[in-house]
């Protein structure tokens, strides 16, 4: 099992990864550790804004968000010979764009749906956005908070 933070630090080990390269490599830690490929991880760290996807060229890419405190599991180290992956530089901009767009979209549909709990965490992650490239994100959280406290 794999933290949030933990998928973070291994698509930070490489700047950034595809989904594919990222499945690979959390599939080869787990067998390292004598564990079940975690086939919901990468999905859930996006859920929870751990990880964001952006459009880099033709590629789709994955690169820690706002939410992550990227940190890397035991036996990470090697994963760079064992993937045979190099390095990405990121364009920064592109990520931001992408983690506030996302937010905006989960927003919609949450008010839509009325779910408290979702935004909940979404207010959460709107401070956490806001902390990480100085967006300002007060009318998105003019949104959710009556939902998050039941009151819309």
């Amino acid at each position: 099992m794999f933290t949030h933070d933990e998928v973070a630090g291994i698509v930070d080990l490489f700047g950034a990864l595809t989904h594919e390269e990222a499945v690979e490599a959390l599939s080869e830690l787990a067998y390292r550790r004598g564990e079940d490929p975690p086939s919901e991880a990468i999905g859930e760290a996006i859920e929870a804004f751990a990880l964001v996807e952006f459009e880099s060229g033709d590629d789709r890419l994955l690169a820690p968000g706002p939410a992550a405190f990227p940190e890397l599991p035991a036996g990470s180290e090697d994963l760079p010979h064992i993937l045979d992956v190099g390095k990405r530089s990121v364009d920064r901009d592109a990520i931001e764009r992408a983690a506030v767009e996302r937010l905006r979209s989960e927003v919609d549909r949450v008010t839509a749906d009325g779910d408290g709990e979702r935004a909940a965490a979404l207010l959460e992650v709107s401070y956490d956005i806001e902390a990480w490239n100085g967006t300002d994100l007060s009318a998105v959280r003019d949104r959710l908070e009556p939902i998050a406290d039941g009151t819309n």
